[in-house]
């Protein structure tokens, strides 16, 4: 890997922004690495909290990363249908030494053709969407697979990265990071999971999915097949 590390960020519409923040703040504390998060422009891009976030780089300022990181949210669909963003992604996926992603992430990657027999996480709402890719999706928080290490939904990013820079600088450097940012979860309410939650929390929450992205599935599909899979 360069020195600096480069770590690439793909910032989108509708990104789930602490999909992004997390894991770039903890990123960013890896020592000797600089964190680019890139569109298409550098104009506001608005997440899905109400605010947006100014990228760093365009796509031609960033044609390498040590650290290709894709993040989730309700702007995947978005991504996957658009081909600069697509070409941009497996052009830096295919050099980078870490292919990483955080929730629905991992769809991007996979319809990239990143993942390709590689076991990935993702937001557990869309993980049986990862074969429609050659994916074998994985119940975890943090999964490594070789050269790919991919996240759960939103808050696994934050464990994701800690993950990943004890791969890269050790575990006690990670520890240290943990410490500095006093990540010691000590959530109010056991329903992080849907198992955790139970069924009728987990239903409430797929109605509002419904009501906000009815055909996303659907659509997902369909773009696979545009990608050239199934």
């Amino acid at each position: 890997m360069r020195d600096p590390l480069r770590i690439a960020f793909l910032l989108f519409p509708n990104v789930t922004q602490l999909d992004l923040t997390g894991p770039a703040q903890i990123l960013s504390r890896l020592g000797e690495a600089q964190v680019d998060l890139v569109w298409k422009t550098r104009d506001p891009v608005p997440t899905d909290a109400g605010f947006s976030i100014l990228p760093t780089a365009i796509f031609a300022e960033v044609p390498y990363a040590d650290i290709l990181c894709v993040l989730g949210g309700f702007g995947p669909n978005d991504v996957i249908a658009d081909d600069e963003a697509m070409a941009w992604v497996g052009a830096v996926g295919a050099g980078a030494t870490w292919v990483t992603s955080v929730c629905t992430g991992s769809l991007i990657l996979g319809a990239a053709g990143l993942l390709d027999g590689y076991r990935p996480g993702c937001h557990w709402a869309q993980r049986d969407m990862l074969p429609l890719f050659g994916a074998i999706p994985v119940d975890a928080r943090t999964v490594v697979d070789r050269n790919r290490v991919t996240g759960g939904g939103v808050t696994a990013g934050i464990d994701f990265a800690l993950t990943l820079i004890a791969l890269i600088r050790g575990e006690a450097h990670a520890r240290m990071v943990q410490l500095a940012l006093e990540y010691d979860p000590q959530p109010p309410f056991d329903s992080g999971s849907p198992a955790q939650a139970g069924p009728e929390i987990v239903a409430a929450y797929q109605r509002r999915v419904q009501a906000l992205a009815p055909t996303r599935d659907e659509d997902l599909r369909a773009l696979a097949r545009r990608r050239g899979y199934g």
